[in-house]
């Protein structure tokens, strides 16, 4: 009973690591993203519409206020979905047939996977507001992510 325990807490230790090691494989942070930080660190007032554009890309939607200026707004919407798996290696497999060994009275051989998959959507609004000489006035953002 004593080596069922144990081997049963291996395979649940093993487990956890196969899918936290999953895990760091689906996400992915590399890429010139547009990012709170880029428009922080890179718009500023009084930059030209040519520079923003060569900061941001070009804007999602173009429009005027009330006084006719221009207004910029970049509205990014990304949702990432990965999966990751594999299957359990030499280690996994003989502790699964010690297991197997207790519960079926012996022989067979057995195979494990371990699997992860991860989504998550994030969102970025930028509003870029010209003055008359189209030079940045203002400018505001709003992240989200989940």
């Amino acid at each position: 009973m004593k080596k069922l325990l144990v081997a049963a807490m291996a395979v649940v230790f093993l487990s956890g690591c196969m899918a936290s090691q999953h895990r760091r494989a689906v996400r992915d942070d590399s890429g010139d993203r547009m990012t709170v930080g880029k428009v922080q660190k890179e718009i500023r007032v009084g930059m030209s519409g040519a520079e923003v554009a060569q900061v941001l890309g070009s804007p999602n939607i173009v429009s005027t206020d009330e006084e006719r200026r221009e207004v910029w707004i970049y509205d990014k919407i990304s949702t990432e979905t990965a999966y990751s798996t594999s299957e359990g290696g030499i280690a996994s497999l003989i502790l699964i047939n010690s297991i197997t060994d207790v519960f079926l009275g012996g022989g067979g051989g057995a195979s494990g996977t371990s699997g992860a998959s991860s989504t998550s959507q994030r969102t970025l609004t930028v509003i870029i507001k010209f003055d008359e000489d189209k030079k940045v006035r203002d400018f505001a953002y709003h992240a989200s992510r989940f």
